[in-house]
Formats: C-alpha cells, structure tokens, sequence
C-alpha cells in the first residue's frame, strides 16, 4: 500500500518541471491521458461484456439451404429455452439438439476464429501505444544523464528568479532607465567633457586603462551619476547571491559543453512522429472490420452436429466509434509532434542571445550561451521570458562586480579599514589590502594615509574619492591591474611620488603608470625579457621628468635602449635579474647623472666597462654574479665619487693592489667570496669606514690594518682567523667588529681600547674566556655582545653589571 505521503511526494514532481515543458507537450501530456482513457473504457467493457453470441444455421430438408427471410437475410433460429428441461426450439418449434454448454463452447471457439484479430487486441494495442507515447514525452525528464543537468537548471532558475538580488539589480537598471536619470547622466557627460578638456598633456589617451561609463561607478565629484540603492541585502542575502553566481559559473561550463539534452528531445520526438505515422497507417485499415455480424466455421460438426454459425458481436459497434475517437486523437497527436520538429529545426535552439536583455537593462555583457544551456533557457522561454530575463543578471560580470562592491562595502567598514592601518619603517601610515574583490569606498575616507598597497585584487577600480587621500605619496600594485578615473588620474598625476607595479605579465602593468610625470620612484617587478621589451612602454618614461629612482626586478638579457630616454633623470638604477645573463650594458654610459647602480644576480663575469662611464656614480652594488676577477677595478680611479663598492657574493680570489687608486672609497663589501688574504693595498684607503670580508677563507689579519683609522665597521665573521693583531685595537673608531665562526683562542685586554664600540661578535671560536677588560667598552651592552652564554657568565659581576646596563649613552659626535 501507499501512503498518503508517498503519492503526494509524486505529485510534487511535475510542478518542479512545468517551466521546461512548452504548451504542445502539456497539450500532447493531455491527449495521451484521454487516449489512457480511451483505452481502459474499451478493456472495462470487453471484459465485463458477453464476447460473441452465435447460433447454428439450420439447413432445409428439401433444398439443403437456408431459407430465406422476408427480408432476404438468412433465417436465424431462435432459441426457445423450457425452464427445467433444458430443451431448445427454433422459431418454427423444431429442435436445434444443442445444450447451453454447447452454445458457450461455440461462442468461445468463434470469438477466436471469426472475430478479426483487431478487434479483440484494440484496447490493449491503445493502452500499449499510449504507454509508449507517455515515456516518450518524459524520458529526457528520467534519463540519468540529462536529469542531472535538468535538476540544477530547475534549481538554479529557481533560486535566481526569487533571489533578493535579481530584484535589487533589476530595480536599478529600471532607476537608471528613468527620465530624471537620463538628465542626471547628461550633466554628468558635460562634466566629463570639461574635466577632459581642462587636462594638460598628462592625459591619458584612449587606450589607458580608465573606468568607463558604462557599467557600475562609484564615482566621488560625480554623486549625480551614482543610482540610488532601492534596497540593501543583508550579509546573508549577499552571500547566497555569492554562492548563485558561482554555482551558474560552474552549472554553465557544465552544460555548454555537449549538446545531450536537445539530442534526446529531438530524438524523442521523431520517435513520437513515427509512432504516430505507424497508428495511423495501420489502424485506417481495420476500421471497417471491425462489424456487428460473423460467419463461423468452427468445423466441429461431428460434435454438434452443425457446421456454420451465425454470430453477432455485441461491442463492435462501440469499439468502432472508440476506434474512431482514438484515430482523431492520433491526428491531433501527430500534427503537434509536426508542429514541434518544425519549432526544433526553424531556428538554431542550440544558440541563446541576451542581445534583448541587454538592450532592456544596463547589463551589456551578458554573454550569449549555447549548446544544451541555450535549449533549456528557450525551452524556459516557452513557459515565461521572464525567467530568462531575472535568469541573464547571474551570467552578467557586471552584475556580479555590483554585488562584490556592494558586499565589500558592506564588510569593510571605515572603522575595519582604521584597525588595518600600521605604521612602517619609515614611520608612515601604511594600509595593505589583499586578496579582496575590489576596493572599499571607506578606503578613500583614510585622508591620513601615507602608504596604500593593493595585492591581488582583480578588478580594482581608483574612484575620483582618491582625491581626499592628500597625505597619501606611495602606491603599491601587487598583481593588481587598477582601472583610474579621470579626476583619480588627474589626482594621481600630480601627487603621487612612489610607484611600486608587481606582474606576472607585461601586459598587466596600466598604461597610465607612465604618464604620472610627478612620479619620482618606479618598481616594475615581474617578466620583462628581451621579447616583451618593446612592450613594456619604457620609451613613454620620458613623460616621467621628475623619476629620480627606477627599480627593474625581472629577466632581462639587456638594458633597453629606450630606457636611455630617462637617463638624464635617475640617480640610482636598480636591475635585480633572476639568474638570465645580463649582456648588453650599452646604454649604462648615458646615464650620466647614476650616482647609484645596482646589477643583482645579472650573471655578469667581469665588471662592466660601460660602468667606468658614469662620472657621478657613488655607489655600485654587484651582488651575486659569477665575477671571479677585478682587474678593472683600476679603472674606478676616474670615478672620482665612488664611495661605496659592493662586490659580495661573487667568486673573487683576490683584491689587486690598484684598489688603492680609488682614493674615496669608504665602504667595500667582499663577503661571500674566495679570498684567502687581504692585499697591504686595501689599508691604503685613508677614508674606509666599513669594511667586510665574512665568510671568505682568510687565515690572518694583517697588521696593516691600524692604518685605518676612521675604520667604524669591520666584518670578518666565517673565516679561518686564530690571532688578533694589536694593531686591530688602534682603530679606535669601531663601533661594529664581528670576529664569530673564526678559530681565535683570545681577545687581547687592548679590547678596552674600543670606547665607541657597540656590537661585539664572538660566538663560534674556541675561546676560554673573555677579558675583563670588556667593562671598559663604554658604549657595549649585553645585547651587542654576541658570545656563548657560559662565557659570559664566567665574566666578573661587576663587568657582568656594566654590560647589563640599560642607560644609553649618545654617541660620540661626528660618529
């Protein structure tokens, strides 16, 4: 049994489905139940009705024939019946010697060899074609492959068509239509046209990346553009939203990639049309067997004694108008499966265009969709156009970017934004954003904010609100392609002093990052090789009069020419390379105004020629290359600034004595090289006030190094020394001396001699003890002092107390 439940589950079915049948197969739905009708009233009564009634004919005694009638027909003979007896009489009183068993065996023999097959298999042939007919109509409902995709289509649909959002986007566009509107968005295209015209050449041109007017703004110097919000979704309305635009995403690249549903549909019903063209030619030609009389020849006259029999079937003139009845059913039928495969071939249902929709709303990008997503929305369109309309705002990037802003806006808040702010090295205020879907309008109300990085956020947009950031210099765009106003670019143009663009691809960087002519740094960090190079847009620097600082962190195999063009600007050029080789310097000698160059893990084997061009230069950092010898360095004798000179992390073996040619040399860095001693000629340099050589192999300290005596920082940590010379202690001026992972076994009392020394190294020699002379270090604490803690405990208290003093001591004049 079923209970009452379960058949009510069945019944909610169809409902789910009725917007995805169109009228001709509700129709055919309804022609196939009455056919069902038809058919088990015809089984009712053929089954509840005597089948065939027969009598013998009797043959005359005279003539052996029937005679004949008044009315020409054969005399039938009349079955007189005598209660009690059982005996049976003709009309004309003879005997017909037949029994009632005998007339039920007769009639039950003719029924199965007179009566046309037709006419006792009728009901049962309907029942069976209307069985078909019905899984026909339904089987893209049950087939697993396609109900699958159907469900969520109905699901989906459902959601979006009552979802708040759909109402919220909807009622906009209808806002934005309006007449009043239009009058607001004509001012505003005025305004536009003014602000353009009032620009100077720093314009962008058309192709720069800007916001356009078409689609959502959050526009400040423009409120009269902004739609006014009929409605504000709750958190939990935004995010279901959230979760429909992903799941029509997915549901579409889903569906869009095979055609199986509309196959089937197509095939289903060219099935339904060539079962109805198979009723119709086959049922046509039985309609006139089916008839009220029948002659029987049952030949069993050596039983009964007769052989013919007159019989009448008493359903046939019923079954002949039900024949009838189903036949003009069958047509109906059939033409609406005509009908359906014209509908199915007459236009390309594999193909759905919005181009209505996106007339009708603001939502021009609604993308046209094909393939089994296109024949379920027209087969939607058949129920209610109206479906598909509220249906295309979820396949709509526009609509969904409106709603990522309205839910970010409503998530971060000025005073959630204020809690995010920090302050950096520089003592700046400084807000990171990372990883959202665009960037919150409170943002722009940050009017303190000095540094503002946006990382990984798509589709950033920087609104004419940026105008109010007065303090803000410093910009950072981490895979961040932002997309400016006019008035933001105007903004931007004149206050903006450091730029820092990380991409992946060279075609991510805006175009208007290179008409900001207030601009002073540039970091460009991403691929840059020699095949994107022209496209990097180098040559639209000069428009950058005032940069000062360009930092290139990429894969260049060359300097771009093009890059000559800002020369006359920059004072310090950074080049970090990935490990690609650095081949063409060329264009270094142009630069003529570098007072700083960096050349990082270029490759480079030698030190550049093209580098003993630039007179200004101060400082040069060639950190990790593959350089293994310095014999130009001779050639730094006419660079008569150069004060600094990185040469760490190369493969150096050692230092020509022409390093004493460069007179003004006050740093030199040679870690993490190969050297195993240091040249007399590098205590030459009068004026070194830092020098490191850590992690090289060198064994010994050379005397010569009391000559330095305005050395302030010496780094020798990783090497092989066991002995400090005396004369190390002369340098009165130290203030930083690491010693650490060497093999020293003492530390002179002439330590003492150090009064400005703050940051003593010591840890990792093989040391057994330190001099108490320590104490005397007047400026060194514990927390400058790097050393096994077992030696420091083994230090006398009172020196233990005046390295834990926590007084600071201001440095030395001049230091």
């Amino acid at each position: 049994m079923f209970t009452l439940a379960e058949v009510a589950s069945l019944n909610d079915i169809q409902p789910t489905y009725r917007i995805l049948k169109p009228w001709w197969d509700v129709f055919m739905d309804y022609l196939a139940v009455v056919m069902l009708m038809v058919a088990i009233f015809a089984g009712t009564m053929q089954l509840t009705k005597d089948q065939v009634v027969c009598l013998p004919v009797l043959q005359s005694t005279v003539n052996s024939k029937a005679q004949p009638s008044a009315s020409g027909k054969a005399d039938f003979t009349t079955v007189e019946t005598t209660t009690g007896q059982g005996e049976e009489k003709d009309s004309s009183g003879r005997k017909t010697n037949l029994d009632f068993q005998q007339y039920v065996f007769i009639n039950q023999m003719c029924y199965h060899l007179a009566l046309p097959w037709y006419s006792k298999y009728f009901p049962y042939l309907v029942l069976i074609h209307t069985i078909i007919l019905i899984v026909s109509s339904n089987f893209w409902f049950k087939y697993p492959k396609t109900c699958s995709k159907i469900e969520h289509f109905v699901s989906i649909l459902g959601k979006c068509f009552e979802s708040p959002w759909t109402t919220k986007a909807l009622s906009e566009t209808a806002c934005e239509d309006s007449e009043e509107n239009k009058q607001r968005l004509t001012g505003a295209q005025s305004l536009s046209k003014y602000v353009s015209t009032s620009s100077d050449e720093g314009s962008p041109s058309a192709s720069t990346p800007m916001i356009t007017k078409s689609g959502f703004k959050f526009s400040a110097d423009k409120p009269m553009i902004e739609v006014p919000s009929v409605t504000i979704l709750d958190k939990k309305d935004g995010e279901q939203a959230k979760a429909l635009f992903e799941k029509v995403r997915k549901f579409r690249a889903h569906v869009e990639d095979s055609d199986l549903i509309y196959k089937l549909y197509v095939g289903q019903t060219v099935i339904k049309t060539v079962k109805f063209i198979f009723i119709l030619c086959y049922t046509a030609n039985f309609v006139n067997t089916i008839s009220f009389e029948h002659i029987c020849n049952p030949k069993v006259e050596h039983l009964i004694g007769y052989t013919q029999f007159e019989c009448t079937h008493n359903m046939a003139y019923m079954l002949k108008k039900l024949l009838i009845s189903y036949i003009s059913l069958i047509c109906v039928y059939g033409f609406i499966c005509l009908y359906t495969l014209f509908w199915l071939f007459r236009i390309p249902l594999k193909e759905y265009s919005f181009e209505k929709v996106r007339e009708e709303s603001s939502f021009s990008d609604i993308p046209d969709v094909k393939n089994d997503f296109a024949f379920l929305l027209h087969m939607v369109d058949q129920y209610d156009q109206l479906y598909s309309k509220r249906f295309g705002v979820f396949l709509s990037e526009v609509s969904e970017n409106k709603l990522r802003e309205i839910s970010l806006n409503h998530e971060w808040t000025f005073e959630k934004l204020r809690q995010h702010v920090s302050r950096n090295a520089q003592d700046k205020q400084e807000l990171h954003l990372f990883m959202l879907s665009g960037v919150p309008d409170a943002v722009f109300d940050l009017t303190d904010l000095d540094v503002l990085k946006l990382e990984l956020i798509p589709e950033a947009k920087i609104p004419a609100k940026i105008s109010q950031m007065t303090n803000l210099q410093e910009l950072h765009l981490c895979h961040c392609p932002a997309k400016v106003e006019q008035t933001a670019f105007s903004f931007l143009r004149d206050h903006l002093r450091c730029l820092h663009v990380k991409f992946t691809d060279v075609a991510e960087i805006p175009a208007w990052v290179y008409l900001l002519k207030n601009l002073r740094e540039l970091y460009l960090i991403g691929n840059l090789n020699s095949e994107n190079n022209k496209m990097i847009g180098l040559e639209s620097l000069r428009e950058l009069r005032h940069l000062k600082i360009l930092h290139v962190k990429s894969n260049l195999t060359k300097i771009p020419p093009n890059i000559t063009d800002v020369a006359p600007h920059l004072t310090k050029l950074v080049i970090h390379n990935d490990g690609t080789k650095l081949v063409v310097l060329n264009s270094l000698k142009k630069m003529t105004n570098v007072a700083e160059l960096e050349l990082q893990n270029c490759e480079l084997e030698r030190i550049p020629h093209a580098i003993f061009s630039l007179s200004n230069l101060q400082e040069l950092d060639l950190k990790s290359n593959s350089i293994r010898t310095i014999e130009e360095i001779i050639s730094f004798q006419h660079l008569k600034r150069l004060t600094c000179l990185k040469l760490w992390h190369n493969k150096i073996v050692n230092i020509p004595s022409s390093i004493t040619h460069i007179k003004n040399l006050e740093s030199l860095y040679l870690s993490n090289n190969k050297l195993e001693s240091l040249p007399a000629a590098v205590f030459s340099l009068q004026k070194l006030r830092c020098l490191d050589v850590s992690y090289n192999s060198i064994a010994l300290i050379p005397v010569e190094i009391g000559l330095l005596q305005n050395l302030q920082h010496f780094h020798i940590t990783g090497n092989k020394v066991d002995v400090l010379p005396k004369q190390l202690f002369k340098c009165v001026k130290l203030r930083t001396l690491s010693l650490g992972q060497n093999c020293i076994t003492s530390i002179p009392d002439k330590v003492s001699q150090l009064l400005q020394l703050t940051h003593l190294e010591l840890k990792g020699n093989c040391l057994d003890r330190l001099p108490a002379t320590l104490g005397q270090c007047q400026l060194l604490r514990k927390s400058g002092l790097v050393v096994e803690d077992h030696l420091f405990d083994a230090l006398p208290s009172e020196v233990k107390e005046v390295l834990n003093q926590d007084t600071s001591i201001p440095f030395a004049n001049g230091i």
